[in-house]
């Protein structure tokens, strides 16, 4: 008789010979990529160089294309979108994976100098849903870039090598915390409070730490104070990406919402073979904010991307977009909930994500009464089971804790306005949005077993 009990059984357990170090040998190539692209530009940089050395080429030089082409657009170094152009007619839609390279983090403010208390610190600005609280007291590293005036680039990196001075935000000692004690936790640490610390040295004309602080960043980069106007410079944890546990099975690090579904995604569209569709990946910025501005998804840059191809292919017409959209199918790589030992009372266990038991699949995220959700047809979801389970991909389907609790949502829902058949495909966090996050090994590798069979596949769901 057939098993009528859907049994969930963690990944870890009957590995076929030889997977569990392939699992491992993936993931340290994870940890180096998250260790080097800690901001979205950093990111980018990263994903194009390894597009170039597989012989993707910006679509920007392209005057045609053709079967088997491979193009990328740079969004103003903040945001990549690549495809693979397959054989089948671009009317009957694309496979398109979406994933963001934005993660929650610290801004600098315009005019972040200033002295006080005898000491230097730098003014933030909060990006993206943070613990304010997790942010004190821990090692910090500045990245980003300034352009001056004259259009002159400075990227900046302090913090991450081991020679590096690193920065911190103070916190208040116990012995006179007593009302901070009292407040409640999204309140005991104002935004305006998070101001980093990096210098207490005056300079020997005028007494000013202020003014030695500025006077040691012009003579290494050959900025003015000035030039923070024009400057993108984000504080991040200065943390390195490690294994973590006893037996080495799972991943900590900052970013890993959700910089592990680009970085899976990125190798699924690379191993992945012809399959007659086109693939496309996204690689987006500002999800964590709401995927406003031109490098976020409710810009009209990737419709862009989508009508240079519909050009390109000399197919374009009226209602070209339109059709492709609504032919074509996406797994929105973010991440979800990992369900925390520590904190299970925000989940409902019958529809919670485990550690270690598959990459997991939303079919829909959204707030309470699914409110500002993506909800994917029962169809499409049907057809996502049959291509991992044919191709043997662990998976879980879940949701974002209790139904009052509280929610989130991605890129799915702006890609379905469009037409295109979604469903939110990432890897379990648990500590999301800290500056340390966990995943596990075998989830992060069943993301890109996930992502590299959607983009393999290839069948027409008939409503």
């Amino acid at each position: 008789m057939e098993n009528i009990v859907n049994k969930k059984v963690c990944g870890w357990k009957n590995l076929e010979v030889g997977k569990k170090e392939k699992i491992f040998s993936f993931c340290d190539k994870y940890m180096d990529f998250l260790n080097e692209a800690k901001t979205e530009r950093e990111a980018v940089k990263l994903i194009i160089g390894k597009l170039k050395n597989q012989g993707f080429v910006s679509i920007l030089e392209k005057e045609k294309l053709e079967e088997g082409d491979k193009v990328y657009y740079n969004n103003r170094d903040k945001a990549v979108f690549a495809a693979i152009i397959g054989k089948d007619e671009l009317r009957n839609g694309v496979h398109i994976v979406g994933a963001h390279i934005d993660s929650p983090r610290l801004d600098l403010k315009p005019n972040p100098v200033y002295e006080d208390g005898r000491l230097a610190l730098l003014k933030t600005h909060y990006y993206g849903g943070i613990k304010k609280y997790q942010w004190t007291a821990i090692p910090l590293a500045i990245h980003g870039v300034i352009v001056k005036a004259n259009g002159e680039k400075q990227e900046i990196c302090i913090g991450e090598d081991e020679k590096d001075p690193i920065f911190t935000i103070t916190d208040l000692l116990p012995h006179l915390s007593q009302n901070q004690n009292t407040k409640k936790l999204s309140e005991a640490i104002e935004g305006e409070s998070l101001n980093l610390l990096v210098g207490s040295i005056p300079d020997e004309k005028n007494d000013s730490v202020k003014e030695n602080i500025l006077r040691l960043l012009h003579e290494k980069y050959g900025i003015r104070e000035i030039d923070f106007y024009s400057s993108e410079i984000e504080i991040v944890p200065a943390f390195k990406a490690r294994s973590l546990g006893f037996d080495c099975s799972m991943v900590s690090s900052y970013g890993q919402d959700d910089r592990v579904c680009a970085y899976t995604l990125l190798e699924a569209l690379l191993d992945s073979r012809e399959s007659g569709i086109t693939k496309v990946a996204i690689f987006a910025d500002k999800e964590e904010i709401g995927s406003v501005g031109n490098t976020g998804m409710c810009s009209e840059n990737f419709d862009y991307f989508i009508n240079k191809i519909l050009n390109l292919k000399n197919i374009n017409h009226v209602g070209a977009l339109n059709e492709v959209y609504c032919q074509s199918k996406m797994l929105s790589a973010d991440v979800g909930a990992g369900l925390d030992p520590n904190y299970q009372d925000v989940s409902e266990k019958n529809n919670a994500s485990f550690i270690g038991y598959g990459v997991e699949l939303n079919k829909y995220t959204g707030s309470r009464g699914k409110s500002g959700a993506s909800d994917a047809n029962a169809e499409f979801v049907a057809y996502i089971r049959g291509v991992f389970e044919k191709n043997n991909v662990k998976y879980q389907v879940s949701e974002l804790g209790k139904v009052d609790i509280g929610g989130g949502g991605t890129i799915a829902y702006i890609l379905a306005n469009k037409g295109v058949d979604v469903i939110d495909c990432g890897v379990p966090v648990i500590s999301m949005h800290s500056p340390y996050e966990v995943t596990s090994k075998y989830d992060i590798y069943s993301a890109y077993e996930g992502y590299k069979a959607f983009f393999e596949s290839f069948q027409k769901v008939d409503y």
